[in-house]
């Protein structure tokens, strides 16, 4: 098995995964500090550890692994709406986790925000592949049978 043909061909996938993670870490310890040390509740936890997330996400997502070639203000600034929609759209499911699991059956705060990371992160993926992240003016070559 050849690991660096193996590598370049999953780059972007384990670039993502690796940053996945980053940003997991990011938006989990974000949520227990609000959570806990400063006692902001569960919601409003949620929301400012989804807004350091995101934010990092972005940057990492953008550079390192969809390599964006989106360049100048409007269209940097489109890209940049784009994101933060999806992401929007998953940080629902993030906050509806939340919700549910721990301010109304109770459940371990931890536990649940790990979890509902985990879904997040795979629409994520989705999200940025298909919508965000597209690479403008690529041909679609198909091998003649």
């Amino acid at each position: 098995m050849n690991w660096k043909r193996l590598y370049e061909k999953y780059k972007d996938v384990v670039l993502y995964l690796f940053f996945g993670v980053c940003t997991t870490v990011a938006n989990v310890i974000t949520y227990w500090l609000a959570a806990h040390p400063f006692n902001l509740g569960t919601m409003p936890s949620a929301i400012i550890a989804w807004v350091v997330a995101v934010t990092f996400a972005y940057i990492t997502n953008r550079k390192w692994v969809f390599h964006s070639s989106a360049s100048g203000g409007k269209e940097i600034f489109a890209e940049l709406t784009s994101f933060f929609a999806c992401r929007l759209a998953t940080g629902g499911v993030d906050w509806g986790c939340m919700l549910l699991f721990v301010d109304i059956m109770g459940m371990n705060d931890m536990l649940v925000k790990c979890a509902a990371n985990i879904i997040v992160i795979v629409l994520n993926y989705v999200a940025s592949k298909l919508v965000i992240f597209q690479s403008k003016g690529k041909k679609v070559v198909r091998e003649e049978k």
